[in-house]
């Protein structure tokens, strides 16, 4: 199971950080990403971090701005957001998956999803 929260109503510039937080299998042998889903758009994936801590990015609008870490002792994976500006808005979901993050953050990559976490920005 994974759980999402952090979320919110931030303003243009703010930053935000989400939390992911895993229960029911062995987190520290499972890459983590971030994926974000903004209304009437496909699911992105965001970022990655891979069981071994190698972080991969994908977009490029958030290169910079975000940065994914993970906590194995206690099972969670942040993602700390900042320079937030209205293109950001979206649901943000944490998924689980293999080891390696992917060339390509395919959604059918990962075994696990949290229910998401709204992030609003808007002034």
């Amino acid at each position: 199971q994974l759980v999402e929260s952090g979320g919110g109503s931030v303003q243009p510039g703010g930053s935000l950080r989400l939390s992911c937080e895993a229960s029911g299998f062995t987190f520290d042998i499972y890459a983590m990403g971030w994926f974000r889903q903004a209304p009437g758009k496909e699911r992105e994936g965001v970022s990655c971090i891979s069981s071994s801590d190698e972080v991969t990015y994908y977009p490029d609008s958030v290169k910079g701005r975000f940065t994914i870490s993970r906590d194995n002792a206690n099972s969670k994976v942040y993602l700390q957001m900042n320079s937030l500006n209205s293109e950001d808005t979206a649901v943000y979901y944490c998924a689980a998956g293999p080891p390696a993050c992917p060339l390509v953050l395919a959604i059918a990559w990962f075994d696990y999803w949290g229910q998401g976490t709204q992030v609003t920005v808007s002034s």
